[in-house]
């Protein structure tokens, strides 16, 4: 009877730590996922820019500064590869701050539009202004998927006694995505 009853607690550990790792797994590939809807969304923003910006050029070519500095902070925003695995807050912070960089210089290159009228009524322009508005709306919600699968991933980890099968598997928490300092305050721009 003894041997039974050994037998069936050995089960129940085995059953436990398989069904503990499995939905840990599945979390962590939802965290993933949502982690490559948000390097899409960011990698779409980065494919729209050269188009505006070649618009852009056509009418205020003076403004080279301004296209400039967006032209640059893509270049900084993509040369950052990060992927789910070495999501670090450290690396993640980076990731956003360069990605930061590239909203505000747009955001520049919106502003300069209001000066050329021809540029604003220009339907290439429109189009693509839209569509690069579009994708800021993408981003905040992939970034925000990304931080409800981290969540519920983080969570998981966390909880007793999951966290003893985590710890023993490697599965450690992830960054939340979150919102840069001094975002709190309106953009001023100024000519």
């Amino acid at each position: 009877m003894k041997k039974w009853i050994w037998i069936g607690v050995v089960a129940v550990v085995a059953i436990f730590f398989y069904a503990t790792y499995n939905g840990l797994v599945g979390k962590e590939e939802g965290l993933n996922s949502a982690w490559a809807n948000v390097e899409t969304q960011y990698q779409r923003r980065a494919d729209l820019i050269p188009n505006l910006v070649n618009t852009v050029k056509g009418y205020a070519a003076h403004e080279s500064q301004t296209l400039e500095a967006v032209t640059d902070a893509r270049a900084r925003a993509t040369s950052i590869n990060l992927t789910a695995e070495d999501l670090t807050p450290e690396r993640l912070m980076q990731y956003q701050h360069a990605q930061e960089q590239v909203r505000t210089a747009l955001g520049r290159l919106i502003a300069v539009s209001e000066n050329y009228p021809d540029l604003k009524a220009n339907q290439n322009f429109i189009e693509l202004q839209t569509q690069l508005e579009g994708t800021e709306n993408r981003i905040a919600v992939a970034r925000r998927d990304f931080n409800a699968k981290a969540q519920v991933f983080n969570t998981a980890v966390r909880r007793f006694p999951a966290n003893l099968v985590a710890g023993m598997f490697g599965f450690s928490t992830k960054p939340y995505f979150v919102a840069d300092e001094g975002t709190e305050k309106a953009p001023q721009v100024t000519f």
